[in-house]
């Protein structure tokens, strides 16, 4: 796992790799071609000699390619090209993944099964092409503004114009606590989304770009015809055959254990596979605000399923000194997002690196994939809502504003009300909201709300539904959702930020493709049936790990984000969210902010993430913009 930087018509120095340097600190190189710069920082997992350095040169130098993932099937790719007469230098997947273009040209990309972001260079030609894997778990951004193309695997290594902001993106991050799609807060800066890959040309001087995308498998309103043993029996098979590609390493591999069921499933098909090796797992200890926070104590569960699998259980603590380490840990995520869980990864990213543990595999995606979120739950009762009349809608909806969210149980009843106002074409998007778009246009000074009045709040989302017309259940139109956004712009991007901000790579087994491809299929009722959500997963699990372990309640893996803004973080909402700190950054209405951050303290609503939200683009501006300070 690495992290890449590089720029076609635009020069840079090379002193950038030191704002990644985190991401690879074993090993640098640096290429430079008439008008292309390429630079790399490696972490060394896969061949760790010289021989796989970076920037890695075809054999005969007219080819170079930056990579920054893991490719599970290489060896298998590898044998074929060894077949056709191809010959290696190297073990490692970086030469596997070149010597592949070098045959297939583009169509590689669909034969490779791992996590990946890339550039490869023709010297002769001078065209490059830039990719991202199919399903976005490692990140790429890039800038093609005034003839000048470039990217990075992190935001921070990226110039642009600090005072072009892309409110779009930055109304998401507070509507949904992250932004979908290709925005960012700056205008010039994009994300190339899961499965994208961009040819870039050098004709005289002038750069153009086209973009395609990988071709997968997806939603198509196809089901497996297939009983629920048999299902069973092959999700079972293709979760051993996952987990058996993602411990490919030749450095030590340990394992997030947060006593879920996805981690400790992923865990015991470990042990199943190398029953009598030592397994190094970690976990975070959550207990003094699970309660308060409307989740449960995950540290018991992750114990018994320790005890159970005779594992090494790592116990890290979760506490963080907010205030200290609020910039710091937006400074990693490149983006604005507002949620805690981030520092519980690095918390325990930095454990596991002290421990010698350079890879960590960890559960996310189970629930992505195989329906585990409460909000799914809530689809059953859509046909019979979709029934009453959108009048008596409102009306029931409107009790949402009399109830006061001061449990967490009071809180999501208070947001299901809340989606009942919506017309049904919104509906199933309503519940990725964290603030209804009203209020969040009105916190915007006047000429970026006029701006917002012209957006479609769920133009990302319509637009990931129009991608698989022939599915028409809302449980996988759903789950297409939670892949194509939360799911990479959330999930995936806090993990990989706060990974490799200490130095660690995370893998994570549950987007193997022949898993997602065959998870496609799966008939609904068997991702959620009888309101259990996971089911078929479960039944799995039911071969491993103890009922007590799989059937508890769903867990979060947060931090108490109410306490720290109403205390922890208090100081630091007075002093940045001050009528002079808002107006020196031009973005949003003081007045607006002040009665959110008031009716907040005064319990009528639960606007704390949504606090959390404007403090963390504060600091993302503070950080990245500085010159839009005075």
């Amino acid at each position: 796992m690495c992290g890449i930087v590089g720029a076609f018509n635009k020069k840079i120095d090379r002193k950038v790799l030191d704002l990644i340097k985190h991401r690879g600190p074993d090993d640098t190189g640096w290429f430079e071609h008439k008008n292309a710069i390429l630079g790399h920082v490696r972490l060394s997992i896969q061949d760790v000699s010289e021989m796989a350095h970076q920037p890695f040169l075809s054999k005969d130098g007219n080819t170079v390619m930056v990579f920054n993932g893991e490719i599970y099937n290489h060896w298998e790719i590898r044998k074929g090209l060894e077949e056709k007469g191809v010959t290696f230098k190297s073990t490692s997947d970086t030469e596997t993944v070149l010597e592949g273009y070098l045959m297939y040209g583009t169509q590689v990309f669909e034969m490779l099964n791992g996590i990946f972001a890339l550039c490869i260079y023709d010297l002769i030609t001078e065209k490059a092409v830039l990719v991202r894997d199919r399903f976005g778990v490692k990140p790429l951004y890039y800038s093609f503004v005034d003839n000048e193309f470039q990217f990075s695997s992190e935001l921070k290594a990226l110039e642009f114009d600090s005072n072009e902001l892309d409110y779009g993106a930055i109304a998401n991050y507070i509507k949904f606590l992250w932004s979908p799609g290709k925005g960012t807060p700056s205008k010039q800066i994009k994300k190339m989304l899961p499965g994208e890959y961009c040819t870039i040309s050098n004709n005289n001087g002038v750069i153009s770009t086209e973009s395609k995308f990988i071709q997968t498998n997806k939603f198509d309103g196809t089901r497996h015809l297939a009983t629920e043993d048999e299902l069973v029996d092959s999700l079972d098979a293709l979760l051993v055959q996952a987990v058996q590609r993602q411990l490919l390493s030749d450095v030590p591999v340990g394992f997030f254990l947060s006593g879920g069921l996805d981690s400790s499933l992923l865990v015991a098909i470990a042990r199943k596979l190398r029953p009598s090796e030592d397994i190094q797992c970690f976990t975070i200890d959550t207990t003094t605000f699970a309660k308060s926070e409307g989740f449960s104590n995950d540290l018991d569960y992750a114990r018994i399923v320790a005890d159970h699998l005779g594992v090494k259980l790592e116990v890290v603590s979760s506490d963080v000194d907010i205030a200290k380490d609020f910039d710091s840990m937006i400074w990693h995520l490149d983006e604005p997002q507002a949620d805690p869980a981030p520092l519980n990864v690095l918390n325990i990213s930095k454990r596991a690196a002290e421990m010698g543990f350079k890879v960590l595999i960890g559960g996310a995606g189970g629930d992505d994939v195989f329906s585990g979120y409460r909000r799914h739950q809530m689809l059953k009762y859509e046909a019979k809502i979709s029934k009453i009349p959108q009048f008596i809608l409102n009306i029931t909806g409107g009790f949402a504003s009399l109830l006061k969210p001061s449990t967490p149980n009071k809180r999501r009843v208070k947001k299901l009300l809340g989606t009942l106002r919506k017309p049904k074409k919104d509906r199933l998007f309503t519940y990725f909201d964290w603030l209804d778009w009203r209020t969040v246009k009105s916190l915007f000074k006047a000429d970026a709300k006029e701006k917002l009045d012209k957006l479609d709040e769920y133009s990302f989302f319509r637009s990931k539904v129009n991608e698989i017309p022939k599915e028409h259940n809302s449980l996988n139109q759903m789950l297409h959702l939670e892949m194509s956004s939360f799911l990479v712009d959330h999930n995936f991007n806090y993990t990989d930020k706060m990974g490799m901000a200490a130095g660690v790579e995370i893998r994570v087994p549950f987007l193997d493709n022949d898993l997602v491809d065959f998870s496609y299929k799966i008939p609904p009722e068997f991702k959620l049936k009888n309101n259990v959500t996971k089911y078929i997963l479960k039944k799995v699990a039911e071969r491993y790990l103890p009922m007590e372990v799989i059937y508890r309640s769903k867990a979060g893996f947060g931090a108490p984000v109410r306490k720290w803004i109403t205390e922890d973080l208090s100081a630091l909402v007075e002093s940045r969210l001050s009528r002079e700190n808002i107006e020196k950054f031009n973005i949003f209405d003081y007045a607006q902010v002040n009665a959110l951050v008031e009716s907040n303290k005064k319990g009528d609503i639960d606007a704390s993430y949504s606090i959390w939200a404007i403090l963390a683009i504060d600091s993302w501006v503070r950080q990245f913009s500085k010159g839009r300070i005075n």
